[in-house]
Formats: structure tokens, sequence, C-alpha cells
């Protein structure tokens, strides 16, 4: 089994994607190390505000006002540049303890009024192999946050 992996995509303004864990292989569970959003189109414009969350629940953190004392939030990442700042601004949180064994939804949005871009999204994880007693602490966490 490959030890790091990586999801990619790109997704409209305001919609969400589901990143599948459907090929769960018993005693392996997955660990989100990093997540990054870059634009697609105007890269070179003046103004950009981008948001995205990655939950383990049962619905979307929302990109916007993302909540971190919700326990399904796994990532958030911003994305912003205005033509009072130097470059471009990225910042991106990752609970990088958090133990995927179920599908997570990713959310993403363009903040800025007018017409909203599509966002390139990138994930990293890497598999963990767990013990039947790990995988059934993990599996119950996750049901028990994605069951709220």
């Amino acid at each position: 089994m490959r030890k790091e992996f990586v999801m990619r995509g790109q997704t409209a303004s305001g919609l969400t994607e589901v990143l599948n864990f459907g090929k769960y292989k018993q005693g392996y569970a997955y660990r989100m190390t990093e997540f990054q959003i870059y634009p697609s189109t105007n890269i070179g414009g003046v103004s950009l505000e981008f948001s995205a969350t990655v939950t383990a629940a049962k619905v979307l953190e929302d990109p916007s006002n993302p909540n971190f004392n919700n326990d399904g939030l796994i990532a958030t990442a911003m994305l912003t540049n205005s033509s009072n700042v130097l470059g471009p601004s990225a910042t991106s949180v990752v609970n990088d303890t958090y133990i995927i064994t179920q599908n997570l939804i990713l959310a993403v949005v363009d903040n800025l009024v007018g017409s909203p871009l599509p966002i390139n999204w990138q994930c990293r994880f890497e598999s963990v192999k767990m013990s039947g007693p790990q995988e059934a602490t993990a599996n119950y966490k996750q049901f028990a946050i994605s069951d709220e």
C-alpha cells in the first residue's frame, strides 16, 4: 500500500466535493498532512479571496466562517491577494492527528463579490496502519462525528 498519496481537483465556488475513502482497506486509515488552494483563472488579477474547508461530518463547515470547535473540521485554507499587499497570502491549518476512515466533504468559496471563480485544491494524505482496537476506536469516533 502506498504510504503517501494526493487528491486534487478544481471545484466551482460555492460547491462541494466528496473525498472518497470507499477503497478503505481493513487495518488502515489515513491522515491528512497538507491542504492547499490555488486560483484557476485570473492568476495575475489584483484581488482574490478564496477559502476552503475539509470536514468529516454530516454537513460541510462554511469555508468563509470556519468554526474550530467543530470536531469534524479537519482542514481549512485561505488565499488572498489585494492591491494593498505585495503578493498573495496563503494560510492553511490541518489537523494532522485526525484519523480518517470515512468520506470527507471539501467545500470552496470565492468570497469576492462578482463572478465567482473556480478554485484548484490539493490534499496530501498518508496511510496509517492500525491494530484491531485502534481501528474500532477510529471508526467509532468518525461515526460519532458524522452522525451528529
